[in-house]
C-alpha cells in the first residue's frame, strides 16, 4: 500500500471551523516534511521513523512523528493569529466575520513518543531558499497555502515580501530567500469547465479527463508539490469531454464518478512519471476532507445535526465521517502504489 502520513482530525460544527483547523494544523505536516528533510535527513511515512546523521542530538530521532494525537494547548498555540496575517483569506477569517468560539486554534499534534520542536519560520524559509512550493487543487489546498503563508510572512519585512495573482496561479514571494509559496486553482486536477478561479460554480460539470498540460505547465519546475482533489468529484456522474471546449465536434459522455476520477488520476500520474525530476521534487497528495454533519458522531441523537458542536471527535484512530467516500482515496492509494513501482514517491497526507 502507499505510504500514508495519517492525521487524526476532529471536526467542528460548521465548515469554516473544520477548514480553519485543517488549514492551520494539517499544514504542519507539510512543514515537517520540508523543515525536517534536509542534508543528511530523511522524513518517511507513517509506519517508519525519522533517520538522521546525528541521531543522538535530535529530539525526534527514532520517533514516528505521525503516530500521535491532537491535544489542547492554549499556552504555545496558536502559532499565528488571524488578525496578524497580512494575507489572510476572507474565506478562512472566522474571527473577522464574528466567530466567538476560538478553541479550534489551540489544538496541536503530539507524537506518542517525542515532542515536536517549536515551529521556526526562519528555519523553514531557509529550507525553501531558491525553491518553489506549490499547492494544487481546490479550496482545501488553498486553505493549506494561506496557512503556510501566514506561518512565515510575519517574520519578513514588508519590503521583502509580495503577493501576485496571474489567472489561476497566486504566488507569495519572499525575495530575500528567493522562495515562493504558491497556489494553483485546479479543483479536478485535469482540465474542466470549473477552472476559472472566481467563476466555477456551474451546474453542469465537465472534465477533459485526459488533458492536464494547461495546468501542469504552471508547476512543471516546482521543488515541492502538494495536490488534492476530492470534493468537486462528489456527484453520481460527470460529463467527460473528448476534444476541446472550443471545438463543437467534441464528444461528450456521462461517466460514473469513480470511473471518471480514475481516468483523471491516470492522466495526473502519467504526467508526474514523465515530467517530475525524481532527484529534485517532493510530492504529496492531500486526502479527502471528512464530512461530519450528524450529531450522532458526537454521541448525540441520530435525528440532529452538528449545530453547536465545538469540540473535536477524538475517539477512534480515524474519523472519516458517515458521508465520506473512502473508495476514492483507495483509488488514490492504488495510483500512488503504481507510481512507486515506477520509481516515483508520493506521500499521502490523510
Amino acid at each position: 500500500m502507499a505510504k500514508k502520513i495519517q492525521v487524526v482530525l476532529g471536526t467542528w460544527a460548521i465548515r469554516c471551523s473544520f477548514q480553519s483547523l485543517v488549514a492551520i494544523l494539517v499544514t504542519i505536516l507539510v512543514v515537517g516534511a520540508i523543515y525536517l528533510t534536509g542534508e543528511g535527513e530523511q522524513l518517511v511515512g507513517r509506519d517508519e521513523v525519522v533517520e538522521q546523521k546525528d541521531a543522538e542530538d535530535s529530539p525526534t530521532a527514532g520517533c514516528n512523528l505521525f503516530s500521535g494525537k491532537w491535544v489542547f494547548d492554549n499556552q504555545s498555540c496558536p502559532i499565528y493569529k488571524e488578525k496578524d496575517c497580512t494575507y489572510m483569506s476572507d474565506q478562512l477569517a472566522c474571527q473577522k466575520w464574528g466567530r466567538k468560539d476560538l478553541g479550534y486554534q489551540y489544538w496541536r499534534w503530539q507524537p506518542h513518543h517525542c515532542d515536536l520542536p517549536r515551529f521556526n519560520a526562519t528555519a523553514l524559509l531557509e529550507r525553501l531558499r531558491n525553491k518553489r512550493l506549490v499547492f494544487v487543487g481546490d479550496s482545501l489546498n488553498r486553505g493549506q497555502w494561506v496557512s503556510m503563508v501566514c506561518l512565515v510572512e510575519t517574520t519578513i519585512p514588508p519590503g521583502l515580501k509580495s503577493m501576485h495573482t496571474n489567472g489561476s496561479l497566486t504566488t507569495f514571494k519572499a525575495s530575500e530567500y528567493n522562495a515562493s509559496i504558491e497556489f494553483y486553482w485546479a479543483p479536478l486536477l485535469v482540465d474542466s469547465n470549473s477552472d476559472d478561479p472566481l467563476v466555477h460554480r456551474l451546474p453542469d460539470r465537465i472534465v477533459r479527463a485526459q488533458a492536464i498540460e494547461k495546468h501542469a505547465r504552471h508547476w512543471n519546475d516546482a521543488d515541492i508539490l502538494v495536490f488534492n482533489s476530492y470534493l468537486w468529484w462528489k456527484r453520481p456522474t460527470l460529463k467527460v469531454l473528448w476534444g476541446s471546449f472550443d471545438n463543437p465536434d467534441g464528444i461528450y459522455k456521462e461517466v460514473e464518478m469513480l470511473r471518471s476520477y480514475e481516468m483523471a488520476l491516470k492522466t495526473w500520474s502519467d504526467w508526474l512519471d514523465i515530467h517530475v525530476d525524481r532527484n529534485k521534487t517532493q510530492l504529496f497528495f492531500m486526502s479527502m476532507s471528512p464530512v461530519h454533519e450528524r450529531a450522532e458522531e458526537w454521541g448525540k441523537a441520530e435525528d440532529q445535526n452538528c449545530y453547536n458542536e465545538t469540540e473535536p471527535i477524538v475517539e477512534g484512530e480515524a474519523s472519516y465521517g458517515n458521508e465520506s467516500d473512502t473508495s476514492m482515496m483507495n483509488m488514490v492509494e492504488e495510483t500512488i502504489d503504481e507510481l512507486k513501482r515506477r520509481g516515483l514517491k508520493v506521500q499521502i497526507l490523510t
